[in-house]
């Protein structure tokens, strides 16, 4: 953006925005203008406050022949022929009301038409692309929700891609992502509220969350945050997330994103709070803890063994993409003792014509590989991967011929390249690769004592995190068992289902029959 943020709300504080706009002398007890009776003068204000937009339009006509009346609408946002054969046809055709009946009484379905009383409210509607009708002698106007916005088809996320389940995301229109929600949790228990942020954009924000599962005080404190927002527009759902942290200044993500109904209907029955913004096809959950950025959804859609196996695979070489390298270069700048004496000829051979030492050597390597996936990301499509494959082999076979690189430092980044790709969220995935550097530069300059001085400050600074209050390496720090066990293994569902009805029995005071039953299920399965 040209301008910062500071000026933007300058101009706001000088009468930009609409609420601070004087339209006539007289207003209600809520600082509302109200529509006049006079026709005329509520164009005039009208028109002035949609000056310069040509996209509204003000359709003139006459109602039986005797009363005027105008349409205000955005072009493009209406249902036109809707618009046409339910409301303008009956008005222009003469259909007279019954004695005492509101003005469109039996022409406007009930379902789509509302009354208005404020300049205000008529702009808003105007600008929610609801056709508005004002008429000559009444003080109320009619909005008609006929309202028909260009959006995009639910198609399969792109960056969340399974190999077994639903092949729905959400789109970026939030009334098609709540029924998505609706569809798979079919129980009045779950609770949506709307609200708009952006003194501006007027963004339409819900919040969706599971009545009786998740706790009070964190629906509270989402909108006691979301109520404290000042700003000027809300574009997607990562400024929310932005805002709505913890600690902004912190790298890890502590608020997960997902474009998959149900990852985020799993968030909801675990008792977290889910967030939809118009725009935006991405949802954000709260709170979170930093192993669910370690999961997938084919976690539970595949054997729980699959699972498992897979989750220690991540675990795994989310360690190599954060220590690989710096390890290789406390060991080849510090310890060459540690090397076996085969292996540490043939690095020795390979290093040999190399001019950089090996911290210079890896910043080097990274550095261009980094460059080299973010031109993959930035190209379209057909040519992105293939230039991102083609451009690393062919400067990794290069570096190595021009001697200056070694080929072991060459797999070295190759390996932890790839091992970043595993990490099932990109946010987490950016956070490690940006920590990479740092953690690298200690062990250039302390070897092992720097990696492990490093390590130390990261595990301190993740011990201290919080997401909305909960910490964010829970269930491990504090510790608790049970929830441990499926974070370390995907737990087989018919353990979580009777450890579900023993939560349940525990917290609500029911009987313990769902429980018992549970547990002699459990017994029969493993015979």
């Amino acid at each position: 953006m040209i301008f910062s943020r500071s000026w933007k709300k300058r101009k706001l504080r000088s009468g930009g925005h609409l609420s601070s706009l004087s339209f006539q002398p007289g207003s209600d007890e809520r600082g509302l203008t109200p529509l006049s009776f006079e026709l005329e003068s509520n164009l005039h204000i009208l028109r002035n406050i949609f000056a310069d937009c040509t996209d509204v339009l003000f359709h003139d006509f006459w109602i039986s022949g005797s009363r005027r009346a105008i349409l205000i609408y955005i072009n493009g946002t209406a249902n036109q022929e809707e618009l046409n054969q339910q409301v303008l046809t009956p008005l222009l055709e003469g259909r007279r009301r019954s004695a005492g009946s509101p003005l469109f009484h039996g022409i406007i379905p009930v379902a789509s038409g509302s009354e208005i009383g404020t300049i205000e409210e008529t702009v808003r509607h105007v600008m929610d692309g609801n056709p508005v009708i004002l008429t000559d002698g009444e003080n109320t106007a009619t909005s008609v929700g006929l309202t028909k916005w260009e959006t995009r088809s639910v198609e399969e996320p792109i960056a969340e891609s399974v190999v077994r389940g639903p092949r729905e995301g959400f789109v970026e229109t939030v009334e098609i992502n709540t029924s998505l929600l609706r569809k798979r949790l079919r129980t009045p228990l779950l609770k949506m509220k709307s609200y708009k942020l952006g003194s501006i954009s007027h963004t339409e924000v819900v919040i969706a969350y599971l009545q009786g599962v998740a706790e009070k005080a964190l629906v509270d404190e989402v909108e006691k945050r979301l109520h404290s927002i000042r700003i000027d527009g809300v574009l997607d759902s990562g400024d929310l997330e932005e805002l709505l942290q913890d600690n902004p200044y912190s790298p890890f993500p502590q608020l997960l994103s997902t474009e998959r109904p149900d990852i985020a209907c799993s968030q909801l029955l675990e008792g977290r709070v889910v967030i939809l913004v118009e725009g935006s096809p991405i949802a954000v959950v709260a709170p979170t803890t930093f192993y669910s950025f370690l999961q997938s959804p084919e976690d539970y859609y595949e054997r729980y063994f699959f699972g498992t196996v897979i989750r220690w695979l991540r675990y795994l070489f989310l360690f190599i993409a954060l220590l690989g390298p710096s390890f290789y270069v406390a060991i080849v700048s510090f310890h060459q003792e540690m090397i076996p004496t085969a292996l540490l000829l043939t690095m020795a051979n390979s290093r040999e014509l190399v001019p950089f030492p090996a911290l210079l050597e890896a910043l080097l390597m990274e550095i261009t590989f980094e460059a080299l996936r973010e031109a993959g990301v930035r190209l379209p499509k057909q040519v992105g991967a293939a230039v991102s494959i083609v451009g690393a082999l062919v400067i990794g076979q290069a570096a190595i011929e021009a001697g200056l690189v070694s080929s072991p430092m060459v797999m070295v980044v190759a390996i932890t390249g790839i091992a970043s790709f595993i990490i099932p969220h990109y946010t987490l995935g950016v956070a490690i690769r940006i920590l990479r550097f740092p953690i690298m530069l200690l062990s250039g300059i302390f070897g092992i004592m720097g990696l492990m001085l490093g390590l130390l400050m990261l595990l301190t600074h993740l011990f201290t995190l919080r997401s909305f209050g909960v910490p964010y390496l829970s269930p491990l720090a504090p510790l608790n068992l049970q929830e441990l066990s499926d974070v370390m293994a995907r737990v087989p569902l018919w353990m979580t289902d009777a450890s579900v009805d023993e939560h349940r029995g525990k917290n609500t005071g029911r009987d313990q029959e769902p429980y018992l039953a549970g547990r002699q299920k459990e017994r029969r399965r493993r015979g």
